[in-house]
């Protein structure tokens, strides 16, 4: 066994044209449906083009194994990415699963010799742990980004931005599906559960599985019945319903013509604060749609300014500092026996003690401001040893003093040479390849951009816009990093001669609701009190 390796994919094809054959598959064609590694093996096998297969729904995803992750920014993610590893590779051990056992035990040689080329098995883990740097000829076959562009059938994708799991870095690849006729996709805030269990994304799955694999009108009798039950058990919540969709048309071919007329992008806001229902319920309080993804061209700049200040223009002449010590803070932001997909998750995110971060907040906001896509940070950061991690986390404090998170970003310094043509819509793609190692001189500034994981999110008028840089962790519920930040001082130019700035994709024309989302509603967003 290995992860994602090419038998699977192959496997996978065989599966579809042998569901495909037989006489009781209406037009021999077929779809595939699944979340997180069902969802992500669809990418694998579609890339393959079976003939049987008429389309996909892959959801809660990644675009690249390595820098979506295994190893955002080239830190290793020791969190849930290596306790998912092991416990599979503990599972494929010889005999790992108890039936196998059981069918040993009872005189089944050819199950007891077939166990035993289970010891062949590679230490996935310990090879991501070998490896700090990007090694093309390993991580390029688990990049599905790379290969996406190979499937010709029509794409479903859901993901939420905040995916604890498998990180919400997804949506820089949905411009990459260029050999598929039609390419939809929902993205949400929230968790790993939410491309499955939003009532916001539902209706729209089986609109488009009934249409392009079932080929008939729409029908969401049975969605009507299933989804309350299935959000309502993870979530905790009672009484959900579907929201009621629009008519398609009376013929298949008019069902189809008017689910393409509408924007192949859907971008749901709030999921958790929507208008009369329990906080916390996987419903969007509202949503835009787009005709392509990225959704904007548009980017606004904030500069990091002297004394905390995210300024319009760079007019700065110092620098901040701050010690970069990962214990002074929670691991993680939620206790490993709470339930983050409950609607009444407790959440432990926890300010860094000043010493340990820097933080940079604007004035309020003079109108409504949406952001969607990647953002990044461009700093001239030095260190005192010359390496070190950095992580940036993107929130909004509001007028009543609380404080919502919204994204991170990850870099370790050495890793900052970027891929030349960069696919990432304006946001940096490093290299992360040893070749490209570039130590940074002891005290000395250098230029680093770091990538804000893609986002939507809506900066209501009043609110500011709050950036902080500081070491890696305390900001997911499940991702922990191995990181090489140990007390060293790391310093941020503030001076105009040598800027920092916040760059976020910024969106018009969408419609805001009035009044904020109650703190700690928001589904994968933690609320806090605001920091100083």
């Amino acid at each position: 066994y290995r992860f994602f390796e090419p038998v699977q994919s192959t496997d996978g094809y065989d599966v579809i044209e042998a569901v495909a054959a037989q006489p009781w598959v209406e037009d021999h064609r077929v779809g595939m449906v699944g979340i997180s590694y069902p969802g992500i093996s669809q990418l694998f096998v579609a890339a393959q083009r079976p003939p049987g297969l008429a389309a996909i729904t892959p959801l809660s995803v990644y675009d690249d194994t390595a820098r979506g992750v295994v190893a955002p920014g080239g830190i290793f993610n020791k969190g849930f990415a290596f306790q998912w590893a092991k416990e599979v590779l503990d599972n494929a051990k010889p005999e790992g699963q108890g039936w196998t056992k059981t069918v040993i035990d009872r005189g089944d040689t050819t199950c007891s010799e077939n166990q035993r080329m289970r010891l062949e098995n590679v230490d996935a883990v310990a090879k991501a742990k070998r490896s700090s740097y990007y090694t093309r000829s390993i991580a390029d076959p688990l990049n599905p980004s790379l290969f996406v562009g190979k499937i010709d059938v029509p794409v479903f994708l859901a993901g939420a931005w905040q995916d604890e799991q498998t990180g919400g870095h997804f949506a820089t690849m949905l411009d990459r599906f260029t050999g598929s006729p039609h390419v939809y996709a929902s993205l949400v805030n929230g968790l790993h559960t939410e491309a499955l269990i939003s009532l916001g994304i539902f209706g729209r799955y089986v609109e488009f599985l009934d249409l392009y694999v079932a080929h008939r009108v729409p029908d969401l009798t049975g969605a009507a019945q299933v989804v309350p039950i299935l959000s309502g058990s993870v979530t905790g919540v009672d009484g959900l319903s579907l929201p009621p969709r629009r008519t398609l048309g009376s013929t298949y071919d008019e069902a189809k013509a008017a689910f393409e007329a509408e924007p192949a992008i859907e971008i749901l806001f709030e999921e958790g604060a929507a208008d009369g229902q329990t906080p916390g319920s996987p419903v969007p309080r509202f949503a835009a749609s787009f005709d392509a993804w990225p959704v904007t061209d548009t980017f606004d700049t904030w500069y990091l300014g002297d004394d905390g200040a995210l300024t319009g223009t760079p007019s700065g002449t110092g620098s901040a500092s701050y010690v970069a010590d990962p214990t002074t803070s929670p691991i993680n932001t939620i206790d490993d026996s709470a339930n983050e997909w409950a609607a009444d998750a407790v959440w432990d995110w926890e300010a860094p003690p000043a010493p340990n971060v820097a933080a940079w907040v604007s004035d309020p906001l003079s109108a409504d401001t949406v952001v969607a896509g990647s953002g990044w940070v461009t700093l001239h950061v030095a260190s005192s040893v010359g390496d070190t991690d950095l992580e940036a986390t993107l929130s909004e404090v509001r007028p009543d003093g609380s404080e919502v998170y919204v994204q991170n970003g990850w870099l370790r310094l050495s890793h900052r040479t970027e891929v030349a043509d960069s696919p990432s819509q304006g946001a940096p793609l490093h290299t992360d390849a040893a070749a490209d190692a570039a130590p940074a001189p002891a005290g000395e500034l250098v230029e680093a951009r770091l990538e804000l994981f893609p986002v939507a999110h809506a900066f209501r008028s009043g609110s500011r816009i709050r950036l902080t840089i500081d070491a890696p962790g305390g900001n997911r519920p499940s991702w922990a990093f191995d990181t090489i930040a140990d007390g060293e001082q790391v310093t941020i130019s503030t001076a105009a001669a040598t800027p920092s700035a916040l760059v976020l994709p910024v969106v018009s024309g969408v419609a805001v609701p009035a009044g904020v989302p109650a703190c700690g509603a928001l589904r994968g967003q933690p609320c806090r009190s605001a920091a100083g």
